[in-house]
C-alpha cells in the first residue's frame, strides 16, 4: 500500500463531532439486499458499530417486544457511486471549478455531506471536483465534520485542455500522468480517476498506460469517464476498473466487459431531473435544454446499450452524478425508476441492491457492507412506506446509522 497521506499522522486528542454507537433493536419490514430476501416482520439489532443479529421477529422471543417498531422498511445504507460533493447542483460547474474559493467548497462539501446522511447514503464516492474531497475525507476521518464514509479520487486526471479541464489535473506525456497519480496518491486518494473523452478520445496510449499502471502499482483502482463505444472498450483493453456512465455499446465491446469483469456505473439522473421542467426552471435550466432532455429520455435507443450490457451480465452499479444542474444529493429515487424503466434493472428490489450490495461490490467493500447480516457493519437506514411497490419512499429517510452510530 502507499504512504499514508500526511494528515493520517496527525494526533486526534478528541474529535470534535464523537457520536457514541449503542445497542439498537429496529422492527419493521427488512429488506436484507441478500438476494430477494424480504423480512415482513422482522428485527435488525445493532450492538456497537456492528449488526448483531437479522431475523424475523418471532426468533427474537421476548426481546422483540423491547424493539422499536418503525413502522416502516430497513435496509442497508444507501452508497453514491458517483458524486461530487464540492458541486451544489444549483450554480454552474465551470463556475463553480474555477471561481469558488476553497473555503466555499469546504462548506459546500459540509451542506451535502449532511444531505446524503440524511438521504440515507452512508458511503459517497467522490469522483473529484479540484481538491476539496481530499479534504472531506480528511474531516469526517478526524471527527472534524458528520459525513458518510467517503471514498475519494481526488482530482480527476485529464490531458492538457481536455474534457472538464477547469476542474481536474491536466497532464502531457506519460511520466507527467504518472506524476498526476502520485500526487493523489499522496494526498489520500481511495482511487485514481480520469476523463477518458468527450467529443473525441484523449489522452495518448502511452498517457494512458502510465495512469494505469501507475494507479495499479499503488494498489488502487482507476476509474474513467467513458461514454461512448470506442471509448469504453479502449479503456478495458488498457486495463481500466470501472466505466463511469457508460453509452453506446458493440456487442464486441459487452463481451470485452463481461470477460474483464468490469462493471458501469450508470448516470441517469442529469436527464431525467433536467426533463421535467417544473424542476430544471427552478435551476435556471433553458428551455432548449429541457426539449432536449425530453428527446433524450424518451429516446430509448439511446440507452440500448447498457441494456444489452446488462442483460449480457455486466455488472451495472448506482449513481447519480450529484452535484450536476438541477441534481440534488438527495435525488435518489428518480436514478433507481429509470432504472427499472429501461431495463437496466429488473425492478425495484434489483435496483436497490445496485444502490447496496452491487455497490459496495464495485468498491470491493461488500465483505463490510452492502447487505443486512450478522457481523457486518452497521450501516443502516430506515425509511417511511414500502420502496418495493413505490421507489420514492427511499427519500423518506427516519435513520440513518453509519457504522452502528445515528446520524439521522
Amino acid at each position: 500500500m502507499p504512504e499514508q497521506a500526511p494528515w493520517r499522522f496527525q494526533k486526534i486528542i478528541r474529535p470534535i463531532f464523537d457520536h457514541e454507537p449503542g445497542h439498537h433493536l429496529l422492527r419493521g419490514r427488512v429488506l436484507t439486499c441478500v438476494g430477494d430476501e424480504v423480512i415482513e416482520d422482522g428485527i435488525v439489532e445493532i450492538e456497537g458499530s456492528t449488526i448483531k443479529a437479522v431475523g424475523p421477529a418471532s426468533g427474537f422471543g421476548s426481546r422483540a417486544s423491547d424493539a422499536l417498531d418503525t413502522d416502516g422498511t430497513i435496509l442497508p445504507g444507501l452508497i453514491q457511486s458517483h458524486g461530487h460533493l464540492a458541486w451544489d447542483g444549483i450554480h454552474d460547474l465551470a463556475a463553480q471549478a474555477m471561481n469558488d474559493a476553497p473555503e466555499i467548497s469546504a462548506y459546500k462539501c459540509a451542506g451535502n455531506m449532511l444531505i446524503n446522511l440524511r438521504a440515507g447514503v452512508t458511503t459517497f464516492r467522490d469522483l473529484g471536483m479540484n481538491k476539496t474531497n481530499l479534504f472531506a475525507k480528511q474531516a469526517v476521518a478526524q471527527g472534524i465534520f458528520p459525513g458518510p464514509r467517503l471514498l475519494v479520487c481526488g482530482e480527476a486526471i485529464i490531458q492538457t485542455g481536455g474534457h472538464t479541464y477547469w476542474c481536474c489535473r491536466e497532464a502531457s506525456g506519460a511520466d507527467e500522468m504518472r506524476r498526476a497519480v502520485r500526487e493523489q496518491v499522496r494526498g489520500g486518494a481511495d482511487l485514481i480517476k480520469i476523463m477518458a473523452c468527450h467529443d473525441t478520445l484523449e489522452f495518448t496510449d502511452e498517457e494512458l498506460a502510465a495512469v494505469v499502471d501507475e494507479t495499479h502499482r499503488n494498489g488502487l483502482t482507476v476509474t474513467a469517464h467513458a461514454t461512448f463505444d470506442a471509448c469504453i472498450r479502449r479503456c478495458v483493453e488498457f486495463g481500466v476498473d470501472v466505466i463511469e456512465h457508460g453509452g453506446s455499446m458493440s456487442a464486441e465491446t459487452i463481451a470485452l466487459l463481461v470477460e474483464r469483469r468490469v462493471p458501469i456505473v450508470t448516470t441517469f439522473a442529469p436527464v431525467v431531473v433536467q426533463s421535467q421542467p417544473e424542476i430544471a426552471r427552478k435551476y435556471n435550466i433553458p428551455d432548449w435544454k429541457i426539449e432536449e432532455r425530453k428527446r433524450q429520455v424518451s429516446d430509448r435507443s439511446r440507452y440500448q446499450g447498457l441494456v444489452d450490457a446488462a442483460e449480457a451480465g455486466v455488472v451495472i452499479a448506482f449513481g447519480t452524478d450529484c452535484g450536476s444542474p438541477a441534481v440534488a444529493h438527495n435525488v435518489i429515487a428518480p436514478e433507481l425508476a429509470f432504472m427499472v424503466e429501461i431495463g437496466v434493472k429488473k425492478d425495484a428490489y434489483d435496483a436497490i441492491r445496485s444502490a447496496t450490495i452491487v455497490a459496495a461490490r464495485v468498491s470491493k467493500l461488500d465483505k463490510k457492507i452492502g447487505t443486512l447480516e450478522a457481523g457486518k457493519l452497521a450501516d443502516v437506514i430506515v425509511v417511511a412506506g414500502n420502496p418495493l411497490e413505490d421507489l420514492d419512499a427511499i427519500e423518506s429517510v427516519r435513520m440513518t446509522f453509519l457504522e452502528g452510530k445515528r446520524m439521522v
